[in-house]
């Protein structure tokens, strides 16, 4: 073990030190949870790193993860033609790809990720697994029942996730809420994981099993820095049970469950593209905007001042934290800054890049694809809000308060899983697939 790996295990109880002191110190600490989750965290980060069997089923998770996302693409090639191609790709006419476009080669990823997810759960596929997570959250972390349920509910979907413990949601205590909205921002849902797949597969061809263990790793973080955060002191209703899985919302034929899924992922593929296109050109504005108020003293500053170069610094103490080499901290920093304010659809992409080009040691590619896969920015806490809202009209007030709170929570718990995967990586062959 280097000291990285032990940089890297300082950091994370460091971050959980952070997340009780944001929290405002708060008592009683939950012991019970704590214990839990730190015991469920590094028994699942031993089995994932230090087990050869587990990474043999990370292989097969990963290419089957590819191989359906390869095949699902024959829509986008029949619509979009060598718009759709990967570079170096050709028709079978021969025409040769144009080069790299997100939105003809990642976004239709997410319309036919979300019809399938949509028709395995028409089929019974998702449900029984969502159970067995539940139970495990149940009794390791001390939840109540419908935090178990939606946090279990998050390895597969998103902010929908709130639709499984919908009765609940009127009389959830405030601390179920908070654990409710960090677990969701902490995760990824599998509509858009396969966007981070297209990104990173050729320099980390084992990204997709990566992705699957961080989400199930995320919940766990999520609740202890959740708790620490706002411990509870209520008595939650669903306290003592896991209760049954809504099926009211299930579709009547598969026919149905895939048309309602690739709606559902259009929707998603649209909110994503207008939201890169509206937050980089705000972004841009800003730049501009910096870089000319800033200019007479640019020499003082050692180059033009803008978004990126300030995120970075903001984030440099996680970058710290999470136990990367000291000359990758600032890229590292403004990727994590990145992540927060411009989704991590643009952090994976640029992730993706620097990777390629080798700019980014193996270490730190795998740290920050946990570091990243968590849906952690600014413009979350507003789905969360309003979404979780629309179910429960009458708590409008407690989730816009604890929107912020969140989002604090979650980029913590997700600098957790980053600092986890630094703490048992030591370069073991075949973990990155290269």
């Amino acid at each position: 073990m280097s000291w990285l790996n032990l940089y890297s295990l300082a950091g994370w109880v460091a971050l959980a030190g952070v997340a009780w002191v944001v929290g405002g110190c708060r008592r009683p600490v939950p012991w019970r949870t704590v214990a839990g989750a730190a015991g469920l965290i590094l028994m699942l980060g031993a089995i994932v790193f230090w087990l050869p069997p587990t990474r043999a089923g990370l292989l097969w998770i990963n290419d089957t993860v590819v191989a359906v996302l390869e095949a699902g693409n024959a829509g986008a090639r029949f619509l979009f033609g060598p718009l759709a191609l990967s570079p170096g790709q050709s028709t079978p006419t021969g025409e040769p790809s144009v080069g790299f476009i997100l939105a003809a080669q990642v976004l239709p990823a997410a319309i036919f990720f979300a019809a399938l997810m949509a028709v395995l759960y028409h089929v019974r596929l998702i449900q029984p697994v969502v159970r067995i997570f539940a139970r495990l959250f149940y009794r390791t972390l001390g939840l109540s029942g419908a935090e178990a349920i939606a946090g279990a509910s998050n390895i597969f979907v998103g902010v929908e996730s709130a639709i499984t413990i919908r009765p609940y949601l009127a009389g959830m205590t405030r601390s179920e809420l908070l654990t409710l909205m960090t677990c969701g921002m902490s995760t990824v849902a599998s509509t858009t994981l396969a966007l981070y797949v297209l990104f990173l597969k050729d320099a980390f061809p084992l990204i997709a099993g990566h992705l699957i263990s961080a989400s199930v790793l995320a919940i766990p973080s999520a609740v202890l820095v959740s708790k620490l955060m706002l411990p509870e002191t209520e008595s939650p209703a669903t306290l003592g049970q896991v209760p049954p899985l809504r099926e009211e919302d299930r579709q009547p034929n598969a026919m149905a469950a895939l048309s309602a899924g690739s709606w559902d992922g259009l929707q998603l593929a649209a909110g994503i593209a207008t939201l890169l296109i509206a937050v980089l050109g705000l972004v841009a504005i800003i730049d501009l905007a910096l870089v000319k108020l800033t200019a007479p003293i640019a020499g003082a500053l050692g180059g033009p001042l803008d978004v990126a170069r300030i995120l970075g610094w903001v984030f440099t103490p996680l970058a710290w934290l999470i136990g990367v080499a000291s000359g990758e901290v600032g890229e590292v920093a403004r990727l994590l800054g990145g992540r927060a304010m411009l989704t991590e659809v643009f952090a994976y992409q640029r992730l993706g890049e620097l990777a390629a080009a080798g700019e980014l040691s193996p270490r730190s590619v795998l740290v920050l694809s946990y570091a990243l896969c968590g849906f952690a920015h600014v413009a979350s806490v507003g789905i969360f809000v309003g979404g979780i809202s629309a179910l429960a009209p009458s708590r409008r007030g407690d989730l816009s308060a604890l929107g912020p709170r969140a989002f604090v929570a979650a980029t913590l718990a997700t600098s957790m899983n980053g600092a986890l995967a630094g703490v048992f990586y030591y370069g073991q062959q075949g973990l990155l697939g290269l």
